[in-house]
């Protein structure tokens, strides 16, 4: 049977249905080998009330796509939120878990307060109100990797509320152009992280891990105002960018350090938002779009054959490239919240309210933190474009790419060439060959410094442009030369003489009888003769010199 798909994306946020062969792999239960990560949590993403889903109407296909997102960034701290265990990755097993962690009976929570200041940067960053009072809650639920039953979290008032985030995603023939889009940040919370659950398969048993047990989380939840995957990925990635530029959070998606819920509904224009999924755990930007896509898509496909879409909580196997059902959410789960019994208000202050005479170790003042914000990625982007003339969508790749915008800014440290042709190597010829390795900026054979004089070279017309690719490609080889070096062993230099370059003309026009109209090809003939080292400029003048003779 046929398969319906999409054929628009989400940049005009209607999603249009068409058929091609193909099959489905949704459904209730999990497919063998689909992850078991435990899932906890209920969204708190304020969509509108829900409403049941309708049946489309006959001949209507256009529909358009609600996503909103619950972002958890673990906080770049030494200690864990509440107690002062260590926070390190990939350490042995249980080998970082204080007595608060593991809720022996009398031990009380010591709130972190460079997790605060965390915090309140990040929700200055994201143009948030920073409540001056700020209130823990305990939200109930039962795991074996959450051993005081509850997790200290900020359900009443959270620390940060109503900011917002702005994206850029590409769009054009070509890609080429970026369309700044904003999403508005409903709010920040600061929380606790669970253990992990690890699942012994072939010997039927879960082990639990609480290192991570209590690490402190930010976790920011945005508005339904997002339409399709690229839309999520891009803010997603943008805000990676912000804390990471903050330092805030490594916010390393590999090691955990930042995770993803996705709520995903589909609907009629003009009619009520439809019933929403939730899928959880997303860990890998690239994931994200394709399970956000291909959740829009089931929906769609299960509302155009006259089904209808549950409430329910949905994983994404990764194998697979699909959302697979994890539990039913139709019966809404009591968390229990009540007051943090053992914590006070959280009180922050600026210039303004700051008591006088107070201890800068005890309180923590806004305005203050707010003057050592860093320059932010859209800033930076703007800056980039005035500074060296650079298109909008290079400063894009540039901040993007780790490590990139710091590269490029050695080399033109140390070049002479101008801006756009550094950018040119930069995002063109370097990262190509990055790309084409799988190879991370920090992992390149090719130094700054090794570019720069590369650039110097062809910047001086003491090579030519394609001696200088002939000398790159050498660089990559990890032999350790220099470009110079390189340069002088395979006489790559450009020609100084220029009798002798004339004599190599003349003798490619003898053998073409003088044919104006091959000038293209007698230049590529004397470069040959010349092994490259001839000057094209230069070849031209001389040939048209002797052609019009």
């Amino acid at each position: 049977m046929a398969a319906p798909v999409l054929r628009r994306g989400c940049r005009g946020r209607l999603w249009a249905l068409a058929c091609v062969d193909g099959g489905s792999c949704h459904g209730r239960g999990a497919p063998t080998g689909s992850p078991s990560n435990r899932i906890r949590g209920q969204s708190s993403v304020a969509q509108q009330p829900l409403h049941t889903a309708q049946k489309p109407r006959k001949g209507e296909h256009n529909w358009a796509a609600v996503v909103g997102l619950e972002i958890h960034a673990q906080i770049s701290s030494n200690s864990k939120l509440f107690s002062g265990s260590q926070v390190r990755f990939s350490a042995p097993p249980n080998s970082l878990v204080s007595f608060f962690d593991a809720s022996l009976p009398g031990t009380l929570p010591v709130l972190n307060r460079r997790c605060v200041e965390a915090a309140v940067m990040t929700g200055l960053a994201l143009n948030c109100h920073i409540n001056k009072k700020s209130l823990f809650d305990r939200k109930h639920y039962f795991y074996a990797d959450l051993p005081a039953g509850y997790q200290i979290t900020q359900q009443r008032l959270p620390i940060a509320v109503n900011g917002s985030l702005t994206y850029g995603v590409s769009a054009g023939k070509e890609r080429g152009q970026v369309i700044p889009k904003t999403v508005r940040v409903k709010q920040i919370q600061l929380e606790q992280d669970s253990g992990k659950s690890l699942h012994d398969d072939l010997r039927s048993q879960t082990l639990i891990d609480l290192n991570r047990a209590g690490v402190g989380l930010l976790e920011v939840v945005l508005e339904p105002d997002l339409s399709c995957g690229e839309e999520a990925a891009t803010a997603v990635r943008e805000l990676q960018l912000i804390l990471q530029t903050l330092g805030t959070s490594q916010a390393n998606m590999a090691e955990g350090q930042l995770r993803v819920d996705a709520n995903i509904s589909v609907h009629h224009p003009g009619e009520p938002l439809g019933v929403r999924t939730e899928v959880k755990n997303l860990n890998s930007i690239r994931f994200l779009a394709k399970a956000i896509d291909y959740e829009i898509q089931r929906q769609i496909n299960e509302l155009e054959n006259g089904g209808e879409i549950l409430n329910e909580t949905r994983s994404f196997h990764e194998k697979l490239g699909c959302t697979v059902s994890m539990r039913d959410k139709e019966a809404k789960q009591d968390y229990r919240f009540m007051p943090e019994p053992n914590l006070p208000p959280l009180l922050l202050y600026d210039a303004t309210s700051l008591p006088i005479g107070a201890d800068p170790r005890q309180v923590i003042d806004i305005d203050q933190i707010r003057e050592t914000l860093p320059e932010l990625p859209s800033v930076t982007r703007e800056r980039l474009v005035q500074q060296y003339g650079m298109l909008p969508e290079h400063s894009f790749t540039l901040l993007n790419e780790v490590g990139l915008l710091e590269f490029f800014q050695n080399v033109i440290k140390e070049t002479r060439a101008e801006p756009k042709k550094v950018t040119s190597w930069v995002l063109n010829i370097f990262l190509g060959y990055l790309k084409q390795e799988n190879l991370a900026v920090s992992e390149s054979p090719v130094t700054p410094s090794a570019l720069a004089e590369l650039l110097d070279l062809l910047d001086s017309r003491t090579i030519s442009s394609s001696a200088a690719k002939q000398v790159f490609e050498e660089l990559w080889k990890r032999e350790g030369k220099t470009p110079g070096q390189i340069v002088s062993e395979k006489q790559l230099e450009l020609m100084q003489d220029r009798g002798a370059l004339e004599q190599f003309c003349y003798s490619v026009m003898d053998v073409k009888k003088g044919n104006p109209r091959a000038i293209n090809k007698l230049i590529g003939l004397v470069r040959k003769a010349t092994l490259n080292r001839a000057d094209p400029a230069v070849i031209k003048e001389i040939l048209e010199k002797q052609l019009s003779s």
